[in-house]
């Protein structure tokens, strides 16, 4: 057997492999005695048909499976030989229908295409710089967000007459184009002076505005309008008002508390205060946290500059899921297939490199975590726990096995960034919500 490999580019190559009649022949000859020891061939009794008709009968078949057996062996033994990476599985280079001939042919030529990556390089040292963030929940978010649970958690009205911040149900209609739309408009959304044509009218009424009066954001924002009705309401529009809604805020007293935190968890309003201020900060430490750590897997990539085999992995894609997805599918999402493999490459050979593991202990710990998160948005938490290991068990048994090694994957990642974390130059820098948001558009 010779093997050899063309490597014509630097992550792409070429596996040859040579087979010759010994590599393979007494393997054959001993599968075709064992079937001859089993066959039950018209004419004779089991086991007694000569091995010359069990091989005119089987003989094709089973010299098939015995080469297709010892290419995928010594392929593999190969490639583990090897000090780069291989990406995917090898792709056997299709030949050209009839080129072999399986009766008389002694000798066998297999080509392989594989796509790789070389050793993987990250520079950890105080030199490498990152950023931690960290978003401060000010005042102002604290009285806006109680603002909005005493509106979500207030009573609903139908007044004859509107006001500002009510919703005003009723059809929208372009006189251009004849398009019409029944929504319900949030006068809190729109600019104070289109608002003002909503404001002190009844049902049945008709407004007048123009398109250009609406700011491109507010069509999603306030009428709820996909760019396609956009583009249809142009120029002069109505608004026939149908209804109006308004929401009653609700008061600040221990019925209000209960229903938002649950009963008897906060018992005055300086108590309620402070536990919106609480569980707000807790929600953007972790959408902080979550941030940092995508900053830095970008900052690591780049650092390592790693180079894909991106024509082959492409090909691989489409053959590996054949009939499943189209080439136009693998381009559309290629990109982002690309970064999660080259941040699992680099959180793997950092792993190796510094004997990062993750252990059973702490996927059932993360487990346990992701699960109480889950019950505890439902308001469900406490009344879970004591049936905590059943949930787990059945999680990460799920998928045939997967989610366990999704759980596995995601701790090892948790490890490798910590210790990332530690090993560089974290500079702490404290942010508003504002600041937060124009860096997430960014």
């Amino acid at each position: 057997m010779e093997i050899s490999i063309d490597k014509h580019s630097a992550n792409q190559a070429l596996i040859k492999i040579k087979l010759n009649e010994a590599d393979y022949q007494p393997k054959v000859d001993a599968k075709l005695k064992d079937y001859a020891k089993k066959a039950n061939i018209k004419g004779f009794r089991p086991g007694k048909a000569p091995v010359s008709m069990v091989k005119n009968i089987y003989g094709t078949s089973v010299l098939v499976e015995e080469i297709n057996s010892i290419l995928g062996e010594s392929l593999n033994n190969y490639l583990k030989e090897q000090t780069f990476k291989v990406l995917g599985e090898p792709l056997p280079v299709e030949k050209e229908d009839n080129s072999i001939d399986w009766k008389t042919q002694k000798e066998f030529d297999f080509d392989y295409k594989i796509g790789f990556v070389e050793s993987i390089k990250v520079p950890l040292d105080k030199k490498f710089k990152a950023t931690k963030y960290s978003i401060k929940v000010d005042n102002k978010l604290v009285e806006e967000t109680i603002e909005n649970l005493k509106s979500q958690s207030g009573k609903s009205t139908n007044p004859e007459v509107s006001e500002a911040g009510d919703h005003i149900y009723g059809d929208l209609t372009a006189a251009e184009s004849g398009f019409t739309k029944t929504l319900s408009l949030d006068l809190s959304k729109i600019t104070k002076k289109l608002a003002g044509k909503f404001i002190g009218i009844s049902k049945d009424a008709v407004v007048e505005f123009d398109s250009k009066d609406v700011k491109k954001a507010q069509w999603k924002d306030a009428f709820d309008m996909s760019d396609e009705e956009v583009e249809s309401a142009q120029g002069a529009l109505t608004f026939t008002v149908k209804n109006i809604n308004r929401t009653e805020t609700a008061e600040m007293n221990q019925e209000f508390f209960d229903k938002v935190f649950g009963p008897g968890v906060v018992k005055s309003e300086e108590e309620f205060v402070a536990k919106v201020k609480e569980t707000l900060q807790g929600n953007y430490d972790r959408e902080s946290k979550v941030f940092t750590e995508e900053e830095l897997k970008k900052a690591l990539t780049e650092s390592a500059k790693v180079e894909l085999p991106e024509e082959f992995l492409k090909e691989w894609l489409i053959r590996a899921n054949e009939g499943k997805v189209s080439a136009e599918d693998v381009e559309k999402e290629f990109p982002m297939y690309a970064k999660q493999l080259v941040w699992s490459l680099i959180s793997n050979q950092l792993a190796t490199e510094n004997k990062i593991q993750a252990e059973h202990e702490d996927v059932i710990a993360k487990t346990k975590e992701m699960i109480r998160e889950q019950f505890a948005s439902s308001g469900l938490g406490s009344q879970m726990e004591d049936s905590m290991d059943m949930f787990v068990d059945n999680y990460l048994k799920g998928e045939e096995g997967q989610n366990y090694m999704n759980m596995l994957t995601s701790v090892q990642n948790d490890k490798v960034l910590a210790f990332v974390q530690e090993t560089v130059d974290m500079k702490e820098k404290e942010i508003s919500i504002d600041q937060f948001k124009e860096l997430l558009e960014n």
